[in-house]
């Protein structure tokens, strides 16, 4: 996915930017909620088994068509859009706007981040399973073979997605090229599909009016609740909308869901609503019964590429999402490798990758069938739009500065609608709604004990170090041995003087002629200006000449920090380096677990796992090996 560049001055220019960026958001926003013609009104009308079925059909397309108009267009094109962070979209922006807003840290803001950003993989974990073995399925109803096809569907969907994963360290700049023009065919299709349909029983367009919801909704309490449950599968994938309109911008995303997306889609389900009105037979599976024999195999082609398209932006999302929690500290620094040198957006998480391709398989052969998946679908995404609702309620409180009684009156009702589609998809939990729950929860566990950790070892260090002021005061009335070149020392804490410095001191016994204390610090907004980029601060002699300035480094966290080229922005500054001369010296922390204080025992265990598992730091900041020294110090949690 590749970030937005500066707006051409010229018309034309503009148009052809703008339509490439448009196509780009078809191929990677639209892929998830564009497959889910596959298998939504098939599990939405096997929960309406008990109503009549014209009622059903006519009901069940009426629910879809609300749900895509009052979820997705209305809710997420029209209102949180408007809540970007720099550009940025995503649960974690959002946090990051809302702290921002509050001038201050708000430690249930950061709770409700982590919520959100750990069902978004609870949820990626299951998109590609249901996505790829919906398609697979559909070859059961192929010509000639498909009676005997089987057996052979749970295999294949298990190639294909390995196969998905394994190439994702090549990144997928190239491939990504074909995403936008096969899914303007895959959406073109969709509505080609239906139309016949629609044609043949135009009466089916009643079903626009939500009179035919609200009858199907009333028929039976508990099976109205079921079935909204189902009928939930159609706006799954609404989320990716406002996750990557950073990539695309918001005009391209809602021009491709406005001119392209919904009306493609909602005569899909037009159509396959008309088809089971046709013939009732066809509720068993309506989207493969809409393809006609003799297109059936190019139509199943486009589908099972579609389906690795929309498991495709997923993959790449939760990498982007892996990135902003790297650099908002609530993960700890991983092995983020960039795959293209010219699209920002590229990039390749290895321990990620991992981690979703065996939870996606273990799901695959857990569930067996897109149906029994189904039941696990949308528990997750639910959650994230009540989350979602909640963060815009502070962004438009605090940051737009609307009146109380205009948030309540234009968010109530959408956090209303989240909590009854929250309410029918948690009839889902028993039935397997609990798996991206709980992969959701080992991550907020995991996100949550680092931030705590981090939070108490940065105390602890504090506490116990000396104020960086107070060691060059010392430094001035007992100057030790000087020597040429310059040191710097990262360190998270720049008010006190880091333990590699003093080390140095203690054991070398000398200090440098320059002497820097830099840290690396990340924003509440994507990306950092470059004038914003580097703060420098003299703090004077430390004795025998030797000189001391701390440096400030500034990313957004949509940025990778690399020290080698903030020190170039250092030299514009006037303060130059020569790499040749200059030492980093890095402190390497040994976390011991203390059984009486901090958190329990077990969590203490785990930070300090994680930290030994952390990236390393020279790796993560692009700092040249050859010029490291590491020194090492145990503090105690």
């Amino acid at each position: 996915m590749a970030h937005t560049l500066p707006e051409p001055t010229h018309p034309g220019a503009r148009a052809a930017r703008f339509g490439a960026l448009w196509l780009g958001a078809l191929g990677v926003v639209f892929g998830d909620i564009g497959t889910s013609p596959l298998y939504a009104m098939r599990e939405a009308l096997a929960h309406a088994r008990g109503v009549d079925p014209q009622a059903a059909v006519f009901g069940v397309v009426s629910l879809v068509f609300w749900a895509l108009t009052l979820v997705v267009t209305l809710k997420y094109v029209a209102i949180v859009m408007r809540a970007d962070n720099g550009g940025e979209g995503g649960t974690l922006a959002l946090m990051a706007l809302a702290q921002n807003a509050l001038k201050k840290r708000s430690a249930w803001l950061v709770l409700l981040g982590i919520v959100g950003a750990a069902l978004f993989y609870g949820d990626g974990l299951i998109t590609p399973a249901i996505s790829v073995l919906s398609a697979v399925e559909g070859l059961t109803t192929a010509p000639v073979i498909g009676a005997h096809f089987a057996p052979f569907v749970l295999p294949l969907a298990a190639v294909i997605l390995l196969g998905l994963f394994a190439v994702q360290s090549r990144g997928t700049e190239v491939v990504g090229r074909f995403f936008g023009p096969i899914t303007l065919i895959w959406f073109v299709v969709l509505a080609a599909l239906g139309l016949p349909f629609v044609l043949q029983r135009p009466e089916i367009l009643l079903a626009l009016s939500p009179v035919y919801a609200v009858r199907l909704m009333m028929a039976d309490g508990l099976l109205g609740v079921t079935i909204l449950g189902s009928v939930f599968l159609c706006v799954t994938g609404a989320e990716a909308l406002y996750a990557d309109m950073g990539h695309f911008g918001k005009g391209p995303i809602r021009a491709g869901w406005l001119t392209v997306a919904l009306p493609c889609l909602m005569l899909n389900y037009l159509g396959q609503g008309a088809l089971c009105l046709i013939r009732p037979a066809a509720m068993d599976n309506p989207f493969f019964d809409l393809i006609p024999h003799a297109v059936y195999w190019p139509v199943m082609a486009l589908t099972t590429a579609a389906t690795i398209i929309a498991s495709q932006a997923v993959i790449t999302g939760a990498f982007s999402v892996t990135q902003q929690a790297v650099q908002l500290g609530l993960l700890p620094r991983l092995d983020i490798k960039r795959t293209s040198e010219t699209v920002a957006g590229q990039i390749f998480v290895p321990q990620v990758n991992v981690a979703l391709a065996v939870g996606v398989l273990f799901l695959l052969f857990m569930f067996r069938t897109s149906s029994n998946m189904a039941s696990a679908y949308g528990v997750a995404v639910t959650t994230t739009m009540v989350v979602t609702v909640a963060l815009l309620f502070v962004v438009a409180r605090r940051h737009w500065r609307w009146p109380l009684w205009a948030c309540v009156a234009l968010l109530a009702p959408f956090l209303a609608l989240d909590l009854v589609f929250l309410g029918s998809n948690a009839l889902k939990i028993a039935e397997g709604g609990w798996v991206p729950l709980a992969a959701a929860g080992a991550i907020i566990l995991v996100m949550w004990t680092w931030r705590t950790g981090s939070d108490l070892l940065h105390q602890k260090v504090h506490r116990d170090s000396i104020a960086l002021v107070d060691l060059i005061d010392n430094l001035r009335a007992r100057p030790p041995h000087p020597v040429p070149g310059t040191a710097i020392f990262l360190t998270s804490d720049p008010s006190v003087a880091p333990v590699a410095l003093l080390h140095n001191l203690k054991h070398n016994k000398v200090l440098h002629a320059d002497n820097v204390i830099m840290t690396v610090r990340t924003a509440d907004q994507p990306r950092v200006a470059e004038k914003d980029r580097i703060e420098i601060e003299p703090l004077g002699e430390g004795g025998g000449g030797a000189g001391f300035k701390r440096v400030i480094v500034h990313y957004g966290f949509m940025e990778t920090p690399h020290i080698p080229r903030a020190l170039g922005s250092c030299r514009r500054r006037g303060l130059a380096f020569d790499l040749m001369s200059t030492s980093f010296f890095v402190g390497r922390r040994t976390v011991v677990a203390s059984p009486g204080a901090g958190m329990p025992l077990w969590q203490d265990r785990l930070f300090i796992w994680m930290v030994r598992n952390a990236a390393d730091p020279i790796d993560y900041f692009h700092i040249p090996a050859g010029r490291v020294v590491e020194m090492g110090s145990q503090v105690v949690v």
